[in-house]
């Protein structure tokens, strides 16, 4: 069953027009945007979830979109991209055709990780989703420094970089969950991308669940949903 993607996110490889910001940091261009939250304060909550928006999308978006698997106790952070964009090329791009949008952006998810850790939640405790966009940039984020979060979750996205680029990430993620959803016939994520990318977190010792669909085009899924409350459920504890 497919589902609503949060508002009107147009995916991992378009290539829209990408305007500046007067007062933006050309070399930096996330720096300075906000970051959302919602649900628990940091001091009351017992576990965090980090969402990732999509091209041409909100943080706002994937906030409402967290009330579909939300929990009690658990502390909701999101943050926003300038002007909706992460990076402005495809995701299979030459990664230096999107700089300096890639790494400001990483370090701007870096910022939201550490809000997610406010009040002292550990690691273990804390749960990265992404979708489209968003989804390639969590797994880019996790791979660049292997770490044992509570769950990596990619709804629809896969690590970034041009055909043929031979992803060689070291280190141990010691078991972390790990999701990663797509279509067989999803015009933005080729199912070779997602292959790759679940190889990677195996080899870093994740425990995979590669979720395969079929004509359900580019979207977030009933069984995504249903994974993440079940995920959220064994997190809190």
């Amino acid at each position: 069953m497919s589902h609503r993607t949060p508002q009107s996110e147009r995916g991992a490889d378009t290539d829209p027009h990408v305007e500046t910001d007067g007062g933006v940091d050309a070399d930096d261009p996330h720096a300075g945007q906000p970051i959302r939250t919602a649900g628990a304060s940091p001091d009351d909550a017992e576990a965090a979830v980090v969402l990732v928006h999509g091209r041409g999308a909100r943080a706002d978006g994937m906030l409402q979109f967290a009330r579909e698997f939300g929990r009690e106790g658990v502390r909701y952070v999101a943050p926003q991209a300038q002007r909706g964009t992460w990076y402005p090329n495809r995701f299979l791009a030459p990664i230096e055709r999107n700089q300096p949008h890639l790494d400001s952006a990483l370090d701007h998810l870096g910022r939201a990780v550490e809000e997610a850790r406010s009040g002292g939640i550990p690691d273990g405790k804390i749960v990265l989703v992404g979708f489209s966009q968003g989804a390639c940039l969590v797994s880019e984020f996790v791979a660049r420094d292997p770490t044992r979060y509570g769950g990596l979750v990619l709804l629809s996205g896969g690590l970034i970089g041009e055909e043929g680029t031979k992803f060689d990430h070291q280190g141990d993620v010691d078991g972390m969950a790990f999701f990663l959803g797509v279509s067989d016939d999803d015009p933005h994520i080729p199912m070779s991308r997602a292959e790759e990318t679940v190889a990677v977190f195996e080899r870093l010792g994740a425990d995979v669940r590669f979720d395969r669909y079929s004509g359900r085009g580019h979207g977030i899924f009933e069984e995504e949903i249903e994974y993440l409350d079940e995920l959220l459920v064994s997190v809190v504890g």
